[in-house]
């Protein structure tokens, strides 16, 4: 018994010591008398202890609270921070979706007056060689896509129809070096050629140095060559080179069409021409 209460002397001295001024507070409470010295040294003893302890344990409670707050918030930023991101790719989805309407009004715009028959057709595949500039588009034969129909969006002339398979076609650009266009200025009807370079403009050939033309001319196809009708817009006039001798003269055609940012075509031909096609596809068939 001796050892125990040795060994464990001061948590009960320390227990005895905080359990008295409760004690005390009861008694005093039900007799109503005043305190005496020694509930006054004990008061005095333990109030500083009692205080420390009552700190130490609404500090523990409020840096509990404080973590459950924290918690909580961080894991509402999370949320608002994924709804977020959500809210912004359904922005640019819309934003997309709005730009491909306005492309695609566009474009029925423009077949409605288009001449001869017309079908759209998507952009699926570019071709990598640098020898022949095409693209490949969603329309073949089935869809009424022939070899030798004009390719063109609303803003101008794309290319020439090369290949066609049953759901496919590939277009070389007019941009292509071996494209040639008939052309005429549609101010002054001057005719001329424009040929693909490769990359960059296309160049005006065969303008007779007499004729009117200047910087800053609409370029349009002259529907002489077979492949494109006539009234299409390929471009305008820059870096006009008259010559003081010689037959020519020449200059460079900025294209209408930013062939590298092609998605939707309208596949346009004549209508005699595509019927033609069309026959002749029939009778191989069968």
């Amino acid at each position: 018994m001796l050892s125990l209460l040795k060994r464990y002397r001061r948590p009960l001295i320390v227990g005895v010591l905080l359990l008295y001024p409760l004690v005390a507070f009861l008694l005093s409470g039900r007799k109503g008398r005043d305190p005496n010295p020694i509930d006054r040294a004990v008061i005095a003893v333990t109030s500083p202890v009692q205080q420390a302890l009552t700190a130490t344990i609404e500090g523990s409670v409020s840096a509990v609270r404080h973590y459950l707050d924290l918690r909580g918030v961080r894991q509402e930023n999370d949320a608002l921070r994924l709804e977020n991101l959500q809210l912004r790719a359904s922005v640019q989805a819309l934003g997309e979706s709005r730009t491909e309407n306005e492309r695609l009004r566009k474009l029925l715009g423009y077949a409605e007056v288009a001449p001869g028959p017309e079908i759209p057709a998507r952009v699926v595949g570019v071709n990598p060689v640098a020898k022949l500039l095409s693209v490949r588009i969603s329309g073949g034969e089935k869809d009424g896509v022939f070899r030798g129909m004009s390719v063109v969006t609303p803003d101008g002339i794309v290319g020439q129809v090369i290949r066609a398979t049953s759901s496919y076609s590939d277009v070389a650009l007019v941009t292509d070096s071996q494209s040639r266009v008939a052309v005429l200025v549609q101010r002054s009807r001057a005719r001329g050629t424009a040929s693909g370079a490769g990359s960059g403009p296309l160049k005006l050939e065969n303008m007779l140095r007499t004729e009117d033309v200047d910087n800053g001319d609409l370029i349009i196809t002259s529907g002489t060559d077979g492949i494109y009708p006539p009234g299409l817009v390929v471009g305008r006039v820059t870096n006009l080179e008259k010559k003081e001798h010689g037959m020519f003269q020449g200059a460079d055609i900025v294209p209408a069409v930013d062939t590298s940012k092609l998605e939707e075509v309208l596949v346009v031909g004549s209508p005699y021409k595509a019927m033609a096609q069309g026959s002749a596809a029939e009778g191989a068939s069968k």
